[in-house]
């Protein structure tokens, strides 16, 4: 149950579409839909209560504070560190170039030398964080270091004269990157450039805060994007279910109006075919029976017919004779039996005459 107050937080924080709107803005870097949020109302009323006591990243308020206390100590101890590196620097630059133009220079010299007694010194000067009984390097110690500086009257020369070189070369490096900034302003004139210099960097200040404006922008639509795809996706994906719900439940449908045309087309087809059949049988038979051939078959035609005809009134005759000699009973089928035997006989003696005959004439 939510209490008094956080019922109160949340009337405050907001209602309806626009509670859940103000739930996403409050925890941009969660995973979060509003349809998640609708459908889990004790959870959005979490939130929103958790949004009273931290920020966007998750921090808590007093975390926040400790951590912005921290932010600001760490970047005034990183300007003063890149003043100093920045100083170091110039003094490197501008002893390679003296070194490239192979110029002899007190000046210079001695500037060279009091840098490299000063980065042994500080090698050698163990800090608060190492261990100071640890031994040193090749067993010096920094006051055998510091009797290698320069003559003191050099030193002194040398620092008298370091401001006005420093603030050459400084101003050297400034114009050159003024004219990187903005190259038409390059064959301006000296005073020009040392004025338009002082609002370089207001310039690259604003520019900076607009890219952090962009970064800022980007970020927004990045995850409006995010949601906005998630979005896309889901409604993508309920359209392909109703999709296939409409494949599932219309292809027998289809399926069967399309097995009737392809069995028509089949049946177009085979009728095509036996049509074809009878065709080349008519040409076949066009081929093999000319009028000729069909004359003559027609003559054997007639001759086969007469003698089948002949042939069943004889075997009429015949049948006749037959039923004839039946009536007479079994003492006249021992007769026609007698009567065959004595006719094969006579037949056998006639032949053997004839051969006897001709064997004689020869």
């Amino acid at each position: 149950t939510m209490s008094f107050a956080d019922s109160a937080n949340i009337t405050l924080f907001g209602k309806g579409d626009t509670l859940h709107q103000q739930v996403l803005a409050s925890f941009p870097l969660c995973d979060l839909t509003e349809e998640d949020l609708s459908q889990n109302p004790q959870f959005c009323k979490l939130l929103v209560t958790l949004a009273q006591h931290v920020d966007s990243t998750g921090l808590t308020l007093s975390l926040k504070t400790e951590l912005d206390k921290a932010e600001q100590k760490l970047q005034s101890h990183r300007r003063n560190w890149l003043r100093s590196q920045g100083l170091f620097q110039a003094l490197k630059e501008m002893i390679q170039e003296h070194c490239v133009r192979k110029h002899y220079s007190t000046f210079y010299e001695t500037m060279e030398k009091c840098l490299l007694v000063v980065q042994c010194v500080r090698m050698l000067d163990p800090s608060s964080t190492t261990d100071k009984e640890q031994p040193n390097i090749l067993g010096l110690e920094p006051q055998q270091v510091l009797q290698l500086m320069p003559l003191e009257k050099n030193v002194q020369r040398m620092q008298r004269g370091l401001p006005k070189e420093l603030e050459k070369h400084l101003k050297k490096k400034c114009l050159s990157l003024l004219c990187y900034c903005h190259p038409e302003w390059e064959n301006d004139s000296e005073n020009l450039k040392c004025t338009k210099l002082s609002h370089l960097a207001a310039q690259v200040d604003k520019d900076k805060k607009r890219t952090e404006s962009l970064k800022e922008s980007i970020l927004e639509k990045t995850v409006l994007l995010q949601r906005q795809t998630r979005l896309y996706l889901s409604e993508l994906i309920k359209c392909i279910k109703l999709l296939q719900t409409l494949i599932l439940d219309h292809r027998l449908k289809i399926q069967t109006d399309l097995d009737k045309k392809k069995l028509d087309y089949f049946e177009g087809k085979c009728e095509l075919v036996v049509q074809k059949i009878k065709s080349e049988l008519v040409d076949v038979q066009l081929d093999t029976y000319t009028p000729d051939a069909i004359s003559a078959h027609r003559k054997i035609r007639e001759k086969l017919e007469s003698e089948f005809k002949s042939c069943q009134e004889e075997k009429q005759h015949v049948e006749l004779k037959l039923a004839s000699f039946e009536l007479l009973g079994k003492e006249f089928q021992a007769l026609a039996e007698e009567y065959g035997k004595l006719r094969q006989q006579i037949e056998m003696k006639n032949w053997a005459l004839k051969e006897f005959t001709q064997y004689k004439n020869k």
